[in-house]
């Protein structure tokens, strides 16, 4: 398997998680997003969304995080990161999507970087920007996890799953841009145990070639 990843991607950081949480080996394929090679033409043909990540096997690429997280945990069901039970496991991907469909596309790199060059948005104000709709997602996240009936681990059960994998790397972006976290305790709970998980070490930005 070939990864196409840009360390600092949030979304590519998610998939990074699963792979290791599965003990799979893979082939990285760096892609910067800083020196614009997600929009060159040989990596439009792998992704014509020309976004990171993309995973390619014998079937060819496919894109999108939740897509491919979704695809490896069924072609490799140990350990599992959806729950079994259909309301749990819809509550899980509740959570996954809160961060991959709420927060994420507002802040991702692409959006901020068009406020600043495109519509000439200061970058204090661009902050407000990010830090408004991180706190907004994060608020109902944590509200969320408030109403778990048993208190856990992790967000939803005593392992990782699909919330967990979207929910540690918004948490390392919300560090990078000075965001706020104290009012969050059950959420940095949640990212401190994981913390302490090889799969969620190795996976980290820090740990990578950043070439």
């Amino acid at each position: 398997m070939k990864l196409y990843d840009y360390y600092r991607s949030s979304a590519s950081y998610r998939v990074r998680i699963a792979l290791h949480l599965k003990g799979l080996s893979y082939e990285t394929v760096p892609i910067s997003l800083i020196d614009g090679e997600h929009q060159g033409d040989d990596y439009r043909h792998t992704n014509p969304n020309q976004r990171v990540p993309s995973l390619e096997n014998e079937h060819g690429p496919l894109g999108q995080s939740l897509a491919i997280i979704e695809y490896l945990d069924e072609i490799y069901p140990v350990p599992k990161l959806l729950p079994n039970n259909p309301w749990q496991k819809a509550q899980c991907r509740s959570l996954a999507m809160l961060i991959a469909c709420d927060i994420h596309p507002l802040n991702n790199l692409q959006v901020l970087n068009y406020l600043n060059t495109e519509l000439g948005v200061r970058q204090n104000e661009k902050m407000v920007w990010y830090h408004y709709w991180l706190n907004r997602g994060l608020t109902a996240f944590e509200h969320l996890l408030m109403q778990r009936t048993t208190p856990t681990n992790f967000c939803c059960g005593d392992q990782p799953t699909l919330a967990d994998l979207c929910l540690i790397p918004q948490i390392y972006n919300a560090r990078r841009f000075n965001f706020d976290l104290d009012p969050f305790p059950l959420i940095n709970d949640i990212d401190s145990t994981c913390q302490l998980l090889p799969a969620f070490q190795l996976a980290h930005p820090d740990h990578l070639d950043k070439e």
